[in-house]
């Protein structure tokens, strides 16, 4: 997967390979699944959400630019894939999942991969942490009509925001760099994710 889907496409940096070679991506997909889990497309895990296609998750990563010690903010745990691989790039992850029953199971598989610098807590993600802010990093797995407000403002000056924007149906992946002057928005790619759900996103699922 990581020979052929990632490295392939141009994610170069050592530790985000490395981290996705280690972490098992059947393990956070049903077993129906367990074969397909290293495919090059995203698959359902219940609640119509999905976990995001490998390639993607790297690409998402790389655009942070991470050196190891983040305090890093996750929007969406879903199973709880990608917090297992930035568990293994970031000093510390605060990860938010809408749905409670997701947030519980992705709590357990993380426990079981010793993945201890994560927190994991069920609520709307579009309001960010404002408790644990400001972040070094900000990732977010759902995608949004815009970016929301609490989310620039949680950031640390010079810390990057990586987000997918735009209609239900196709979006842009945004990043957004926080400097002392104001931020900087830059367009990384087209892709397409599950709705952001909450009060600065959309509002229904």
């Amino acid at each position: 997967m990581v020979a052929t889907q990632i490295e392939a496409r141009g994610i170069s940096r050592q530790p985000i390979l490395d981290a996705m070679r280690k972490v098992p991506r059947h393990l956070f997909v049903d077993e129906v699944f367990h074969g397909k889990a290293y495919g090059d497309f995203a698959l359902p895990i219940g609640e119509g959400q999905t976990i995001s296609q490998p390639y993607m998750v790297a690409a998402m990563i790389d655009a942070l630019g991470l050196d190891g010690t983040e305090r890093l903010l996750e929007l969406g745990t879903g199973s709880g894939y990608q917090t297992a691989v930035l568990a293994m790039l970031a000093y510390k992850v605060f990860s938010i999942e809408r749905i409670p029953r997701m947030a519980v199971a992705a709590r357990k598989m993380l426990d079981e991969l010793h993945a201890s610098n994560v927190i994991i807590r069920a609520g709307d993600g579009t309001l960010g942490w404002p408790d644990e802010a400001p972040f070094d990093a900000i990732i977010v797995a759902a995608a949004s009509p815009d970016v929301p407000a609490a989310l620039i403002e949680q950031l640390k000056p010079g810390a990057r925001l990586i987000i997918p924007v735009g209609a239900e149906d196709k979006q842009s992946l945004i990043r957004i760099t926080r400097n002392q002057t104001g931020i900087v928005r830059e367009v990384i790619a087209d892709c397409r994710f599950v709705k952001l759900i909450g009060k600065h996103g959309w509002q229904s699922a």
